[in-house]
Formats: C-alpha cells, sequence, structure tokens
C-alpha cells in the first residue's frame, strides 16, 4: 500500500511522533491507522501527544556567542527536574548552537534539520522520550563589535535561567559582563527613549497627566495648569524612562552614574542587548509538589 504525505501527517497529529516514525509505524502496519497508533506506543514514539497540552514554563535559555554574533535560545519544559536533565540540557545546547549558525527567527530553527531531522521532529522524540511536554518558544540574535553574554542561575556552561547578550561598540575592557550583569538583574523594557515603543511612552505620558491633574485638584494649594504639563510631567517622565530603559537606568555597579554614563567613561557604546528569563509571560498553572512528582510518571 503506497503511503501518502496524508495518511503521514494524520498519524503525527494523532500521536506527535515524528514523520519518519510516522511513515514507518504506516509502512509496517500497511496503512492501518488504528494499528500505526498502537505501533507507535509500543514503541513509546507517541507519548508525546498526551504530554504536548500541558503547560511548559520551566526549562532553560542557552546562550551561545562567536565572531561579533550571539544567540539567546528558550527551550521550555513542565518542570525543574527536566531541565536539570542532562538529556534535556544536551538538547538546548544542540539547538542553541546550530540556531547561531543557521538560523535567523525560531520559525526557521524550528524547521532546520538537527542530526537528520527538523528541529521540531527532534523535540517531538525527546518529549516522548523524557516524558514532559517541551516548546522551543523563543530566539533572538544579536550582532555587533563586540558581544558580551552572561548567564544567570546557570546549570552549566551558556546554560541557565536568564540569558543576556550586550552588543558593544569600542573595545571591551571589563565592562561588558557588568552590563550584561544589570540587564539581568534590572530588566530594562528598551535600551533607549527612541527604542521605547510609541504606544508605550503615550500611555504612560497620559497616566501621569491624568493623576499630576487629579493630585492637583484636591491640593490646598493648586497650581496653574502650565506647571502641571511643563513642569511635574516631564519630571515624571523623565523618571520613568531612568526604569525602563537600559541607558538611563542607575548603573547596579555603580548607582552614581546611569549605564549610559558608565560605558561612555569605560569608552564603549552599547549598541544593542537581549535578554530572555525562562517562562516568562507564561500563565503557570498552580500545583503542588506531589502532583508534579506523579505528573513525571504519566
Amino acid at each position: 500500500m503506497t503511503i501518502t504525505a496524508s495518511m503521514v501527517k494524520e498519524l503525527r497529529d494523532m500521536t506527535g511522533a515524528g514523520m519518519m516514525d510516522a511513515k514507518k509505524a504506516l509502512t509496517e502496519t500497511a496503512g492501518d491507522m488504528e494499528a500505526a497508533v498502537d505501533w507507535l506506543r509500543t514503541k513509546g514514539l507517541a507519548k508525546a501527544a498526551k504530554k504536548q497540552g500541558r503547560t511548559a514554563a520551566e526549562g532553560l535559555v542557552g546562550v551561545v556567542v562567536k565572531d561579533g554574533r550571539g544567540v539567546v535560545v528558550e527551550l521550555n519544559s513542565e518542570t525543574d527536574f527536566v531541565a536539570k536533565n542532562a538529556d534535556f540540557q544536551a538538547l538546548v545546547r544542540d539547538i542553541t548552537r546550530l540556531a547561531l549558525d543557521t538560523a535567523d527567527s525560531v520559525e526557521v530553527l524550528r524547521a532546520t534539520s538537527l542530526n537528520g531531522k527538523p528541529v521540531d521532529e527532534v523535540i517531538a522524540d525527546a518529549i516522548a522520550r523524557i516524558g514532559e511536554n517541551m516548546t522551543l518558544r523563543r530566539m533572538h540574535l544579536l550582532e555587533g563589535d563586540t558581544i558580551v553574554h552572561y548567564v544567570h542561575n546557570a546549570v552549566d556552561d551558556g546554560l541557565g535561567k536568564i540569558g543576556v547578550l550586550v552588543a558593544l561598540k569600542g573595545k571591551d575592557n571589563g565592562i561588558g559582563r557588568q552590563i550584561a550583569m544589570h540587564v539581568a538583574a534590572a530588566n530594562p523594557v528598551a535600551l533607549s527613549e527612541a527604542d521605547l515603543d510609541p504606544a508605550v511612552l503615550a500611555k504612560e505620558r497620559a497616566v501621569q497627566t491624568q493623576k499630576a491633574h487629579e493630585e492637583n485638584r484636591a491640593s490646598a494649594k493648586p497650581k496653574p495648569d502650565s506647571v502641571i504639563e511643563n513642569n511635574i510631567v516631564p519630571g515624571r517622565m523623565k523618571k520613568f524612562l531612568e526604569e525602563v530603559t537600559l541607558l538611563n537606568q542607575k548603573f547596579v555597579v555603580n548607582p552614581d552614574l546611569t549605564v549610559g554614563e558608565a560605558a561612555r567613561e569605560a569608552g564603549v557604546e552599547i549598541t544593542g542587548y537581549v535578554r530572555l528569563a525562562v517562562g516568562e509571560g507564561i500563565e503557570k498553572e498552580k500545583e503542588d509538589f506531589a502532583a508534579e512528582v506523579a505528573k513525571l510518571n504519566t
């Protein structure tokens, strides 16, 4: 019987198995879909389907830097137990290295071949083997004269919970790592005011304007509206920019300087940065410890 691409796709959708595994299962069972599912189950290759609906908010970020180019990749798992698994760590490392050399987006990375299979299939195989859902969620590339990296809560070289890249113009004398550590701790929203989303700025200005006017109306000695618009609101916006933009934040190593000032004193210019923290933005399911352990055996 001829095994068609649509049959392979249907079996993959049903089981989460890799393309070649699905094709082999159909070949071995003469195209019988139910028998192919059972064949995959006996081989331990259909587990992924049951796992893929689960929330994956743990995991690791991988960081690799080479020749003025750096990449950070986030691979999620369901539990921190798996993040400590040697097989999972090797998978993150392999995917990150592949990303540096071949991919410019997570979509391209998912389709790129790793050891003869698309990365998506390699991950599906790992789900079946390790027994937890996994998600290749994000990757970011950064290029520059000098790329410096920092990994927070590292479990191994280039693997941890927060990965940071900083691009510098000029010769790094050691400040690059300090800036990368600052980024990990302070989590800026953007490099500078020019890099902030205009909608974010407009929203913050509107909030601060309304707040200032309400406080002024409640004051025993109200100020003229011109004072609100020309002094109070600009002052609050300046403070906002000091909180959210890297160049204007107080440098954690020396709070007497902004990060931008510290970079200039060191003779470098910060041209970009990337920060990825495992699971940020994912709504985690609340689960007790016993349930988490029990999940590992299902």
